[in-house]
């Protein structure tokens, strides 16, 4: 039987090839109910891909992302959504929130409360388009814009960063090592992540367990850097325990979330 997420991609690659898709015939073709298929179809508006038209029986993109992109936002997507939340409910006071690029970072900006006081700066166009109509002040850089990542990048978007000062920056990290540090895939959007940690009080690093332990290409700063990581419980223990004989909180985004921690709303819970 076909996994949840491998037939949401699925249903991403009908949408990108045909523009719409009808719930009928993709129950038909996956061999599943049409609830089944009306589930997959709310998650995936819900995370920004698809939306519905009337009586849920069609979708279409929402915004022009490549398949790729979309296929590792699906990838250890509840763990994401966990370590989003629970990042969220470390910032229910500050007043200025630096937010990084990238998948678990899009979930993090997903759950930040929204207060007239506080103001979010953001390099990623789809973290400002979900932030940017609710009860916040948010600032996206601006600059040139990568394709891949919808993410501003270059010297317009370092003067912007640096003309603020954080209570907080929230990045992702494409690796996390206790001895390599915090590592991205792109030069260009590293040198941005690096830029917002020097002007912050804090740092917060989001990084599912699949992230520890490598290193990519470009620095973006060393692991005492780090004042939390959020992560979830299938990071090596080990490694979280080298990372916090470096100074590193390490917060466990678990399911259930751990009593007094951030729980998941009703209306984000649905089965696979």
């Amino acid at each position: 039987m076909m996994l949840a997420v491998d037939r949401r991609l699925k249903i991403l690659e009908t949408v990108a090839e045909e523009q719409t898709i009808q719930v009928v015939e993709l129950a038909a073709r996956f061999q599943v109910s049409e609830m089944t298929i009306r589930r997959d179809i709310k998650r995936l508006e819900r995370d920004g891909f698809l939306r519905r038209t009337y009586g849920g029986a069609t979708a279409h993109l929402t915004r022009s992302l490549d398949l790729a992109f979309n296929a590792r936002a699906l990838q250890s997507a509840r763990e994401k959504r966990l370590i989003g939340m629970a990042a969220a409910g470390l910032v229910a006071d500050v007043s200025s929130i630096f937010i990084g690029i990238g998948t678990t970072c899009e979930q993090f900006g997903r759950y930040v409360r929204a207060r007239p006081e506080l103001t979010v700066v953001t390099g990623s166009l789809p973290i400002a388009s979900q932030l940017g109509t609710r009860a916040m002040h948010t600032v996206v850089l601006g600059g040139a814009v990568r394709r891949d990542e919808l993410s501003c990048i270059g010297p317009s978007a370092r003067a912007t960063l640096s003309r603020y000062h954080f209570d907080v920056a929230v990045i992702g990290a494409a690796g996390l090592s206790a001895e390599e540090g915090i590592t991205d895939m792109i030069d260009e959007e590293a040198e941005i992540h690096r830029l917002a940690i020097e002007l912050a009080r804090r740092v917060i690093v989001l990084a599912d367990g699949s992230k520890l332990g490598l290193v990519a290409l470009a620095a973006v700063g060393p692991a005492s850097a780090i004042d939390i990581l959020v992560t979830d419980e299938s990071a090596d223990p080990a490694h979280l325990q080298r990372l916090r004989d470096l100074g590193v909180e390490v917060v466990l985004a678990t399911a259930p979330l751990a009593s007094g921690s951030l729980a998941v709303p009703e209306e984000h819970k649905e089965p696979e």
